[in-house]
């Protein structure tokens, strides 16, 4: 066996992405200065990053049938990641997003429309093979059939030898509160400045701590902050910071904390420690905004 793959299970997704120079008004007719398709989604594009960086990775997610899929998967195996954990949908919709990019501040506006394809559920996983995997990590979306899953993965740890047993990482970025249950199930939880911001903290400082007592006991708590970099908790009870690391020019923000989430996840794996897992995360991110998409992140 080769060496043990990361997983990433939640949404790829289309992104047609229109380049403009300031933002449209209301009821005008305004020319782009480019647009380009791009596959996009929180796990797919984690994927992208922590391949770029060269770990072996894995995608697993639903896909509806047709062009843009066949878009998507040849976007996926471009990077080397492996998509053998596919479920396929025949009569849903692929979803997508219109992305405004705005060159002039590197600021993006995301319509999104996923109207009926169903999320991975605990069946699906059940073709998981759990011995070829070191990490696995869920992008919060059906939680009740999450949970299902990494109880799945509870349960093989219990009965394994520490260095066959699989890292667990959650990403909690919408601001839904069937989410929540998450915090409790994973060993890393990543928490996003918006959910932090809905459940009432004005920084990744005030929300590590904050919402620390919701983590399962021992994992680490991540909070991102744009700018202001980011902040995490371990359960030695100190708060490690990052400052951000921006380029001389955003030119791209889409994706940057799908960036620093994989580039965590990258460090972690390898050993690192959260302070150096945290300021590595800061960093790459900070490069992929100096870019248009992900290529170069790593050069």
């Amino acid at each position: 066996m080769g060496e043990k793959r990361i997983l990433c299970i939640g949404l790829v997704c289309l992104d047609i992405i229109s380049v403009v120079d300031k933002y449209p008004e209301e009821d005008s007719d305004t020319r782009c200065l480019s647009q380009r398709w791009q596959r996009g989604g929180n796990a797919s594009n984690t994927c992208t990053v922590l391949s770029l960086l060269g770990a072996p990775c894995s995608f697993m997610g639903s896909l509806a049938p047709g062009h843009i899929a066949d878009f998507t998967l040849a976007s996926l195996t471009s990077y080397g990641i492996d998509i053998r954990h596919v479920s396929s949908h025949p009569g849903s919709s692929f979803p997508a997003s219109i992305v405004i990019s705005n060159i002039t501040n590197g600021s993006r506006t995301i319509l999104h429309m996923n109207r009926n394809l169903p999320d991975v559920t605990a069946d699906d996983f059940q073709k998981v093979d759990l011995t070829q995997h070191r990490w696995i990590h869920w992008e919060g979306r059906n939680a009740d059939e999450q949970i299902k899953m990494i109880q799945k993965v509870e349960d093989y740890n219990k009965s394994s030898a520490p260095e066959q047993r699989v890292t667990i990482s959650v990403e909690i970025e919408k601001e839904r509160e069937e989410l929540f249950q998450l915090f409790q199930h994973g060993d890393v939880v990543f928490v996003s400045k918006d959910v932090a911001r809905y459940l009432g903290y004005n920084s990744a400082a005030d929300a590590v701590v904050g919402l620390y007592p919701r983590v399962q006991k021992g994992a680490y708590l991540v909070c991102a902050w744009a700018d202001k970099g980011a902040d995490a908790l371990g359960p030695d009870g100190c708060i490690i910071h990052s400052s951000s690391f921006p380029p001389e020019t955003i030119v791209d923000t889409l994706g940057a904390g799908d960036t620093f989430n994989a580039s965590v996840i990258y460090a972690l794996s390898n050993g690192k420690t959260l302070q150096e897992a945290l300021t590595f995360g800061c960093r790459i991110a900070g490069k992929k905004c100096g870019l248009q998409g992900y290529d170069g992140i790593v050069s």
